[in-house]
């Protein structure tokens, strides 16, 4: 008996220690229990995410007839639509606990009772993981100014009182313009001026930077902004609010001042799930002072540019990839077969496919290999496929659709060749793209 009881202890101070060093993540929301209608009130989150800090989301769902307002977001990305309250992180603060505020204001026709939903979506070991909980109830007490014939309860408010409205349809044209950089205490000034119309999700900008010159950020309007290998980019989870808008970068000589520098760049959306590629313009007009009604005027004005939807439907895209593959993978040494000569090198070549995938990177080199024979001592037991990116022929096996497979499939790589600087990479309809933005874009679902 002695022996059972001192087992039970230990177990219980083992289970302890779990709780205490192990603690995981927890969410706590906080909220008043009774709030009068047509007043705010705060609603409190309070995340413990021990060490976490990668990409996070936080979702709340309420009634109709609540509109909610940033306050404390903790470096999130705030989004209020649909009933639906979105705080995104694409990296958590690196504090254990955070603390997220925002307010509710109540119409002011309210009366009842109503629970706020919670979800906390994170990525833990490169897997999605989530936690969830739903608040005490909070009572809307009616007003004493409004009619009591027109008080409604919140759980009818949205069958009497908000009238059904058509998705509105996308109209005008999406563009990024640039203005001709403007050189100003020895820094050249870039504006880019971005119409998005109603388009609220995922977009970026990329600038090719020429030799000489470091970008530096002046006014990213709300994207996260990153300067490396001579590209400056613009990442949104989600675009501002205004139907257009100016970013700003400066240019900085490394070496005394140059002439105007010559950019080339991009500007990038998702149209359903599908991401749209458009070249950035060029204009001398001054793009700060430019007025709403000046717009369609300078949209007119400039050439607009090739929609790559990378779907292989677009005729001239097709020619233009032809060209590109032409001169990738120039003609080699031939096998017969019949009558026919095939290409070996182009038949080994990777060929885009729909939305986002990841493939295992095996090697890279400035010359190419025979895909047939270099990978054949490996046993892969998959078929080795070659693209040429940024100056390298880079050569990739498998396809994915979730991230986990492919990180799994990058082990066993290791696990059971010699090859052991394999990794993962990212594609977007056939467009390389870095993890990070593919289970972004892959995650939009997440905020439907």
């Amino acid at each position: 008996m002695y022996r059972v009881f001192i087992l039970i202890i230990n177990l219980l101070v083992a289970l302890s220690a779990d709780t205490i060093f192990q603690p995981g993540v927890t969410l706590d929301v906080q909220a008043p229990a009774e709030v009068n209608a047509g007043t705010e009130f705060d609603i409190t989150i309070v995340i413990r995410k021990g060490s976490l800090d990668g990409f996070s989301r936080l979702q709340q769902s309420f009634p109709a007839g609540l509109k909610a307002t940033p306050s404390i977001s903790s470096n999130a990305d705030f989004e209020f639509e649909e009933k639906k309250v979105r705080l995104i992180w694409l990296r958590l603060p690196s504090q254990e606990e955070i603390t997220v505020v925002y307010k509710i204001k109540a119409d002011e026709r309210l009366k009842g009772t109503f629970t706020i939903d919670s979800k906390f979506s994170f990525i833990d070991e490169n897997e999605r993981k989530s936690v969830s909980t739903t608040s005490e109830a909070i009572n809307i007490l009616p007003s004493p100014d409004i009619d009591p014939s027109l008080v409604v309860d919140i759980a009818d408010y949205e069958d009497q009182v908000v009238p059904y409205i058509p998705a509105a349809s996308v109209s005008g044209e999406m563009a990024c313009i640039r203005q001709t950089p403007a050189l100003t205490d020895g820094s050249y000034v870039v504006n880019l001026l971005v119409n998005k119309e109603t388009r609220q999700k995922f977009a970026k900008i990329e600038e090719v930077i020429p030799a000489g010159y470091r970008a530096v950020s002046l006014n990213p309007r709300e994207a996260i902004f990153t300067y490396k290998g001579n590209v400056a980019k613009f990442l949104w989870m989600n675009l501002p609010a205004d139907p257009y808008f100016l970013v700003t970068y400066k240019l900085i000589p490394e070496t005394g001042q140059g002439a105007v520098p010559i950019l080339k760049g991009k500007f990038s959306y998702l149209e359903g799930e599908k991401t749209i590629s458009l070249d950035i313009k060029q204009t001398s007009l001054d793009l700060a002072s430019i007025s709403p009604s000046e717009i369609g005027t300078l949209l007119a004005s400039v050439d607009q540019p090739l929609v790559a939807e990378n779907t292989g439907t677009n005729e001239k895209l097709i020619k233009t990839q032809e060209t590109e593959i032409k001169e990738k993978f120039p003609r080699k040494p031939t096998e017969k077969t019949g009558r026919n000569k095939i290409n070996i090198n182009k038949a080994y070549s990777l060929e885009p496919q729909d939305g986002i995938y990841y493939r295992v990177q095996l090697a890279a080199g400035h010359k190419a290999v025979n895909i047939e024979k270099y990978f054949k001592k490996y046993s892969l037991g998959r078929e080795v496929r070659k693209e040429m990116h940024e100056g390298w022929h880079k050569y990739s096996i498998g396809s994915f659709s979730e991230y986990k497979e492919a990180r799994d499939y990058r082990v066993h790589i290791w696990n059971t060749t010699e090859i052991t600087d394999a990794f993962v990479s990212a594609y977007n309809s056939g467009t390389r793209i870095t993890v990070q933005e593919a289970l972004m874009v892959a995650n939009q679902q997440w905020y439907k």
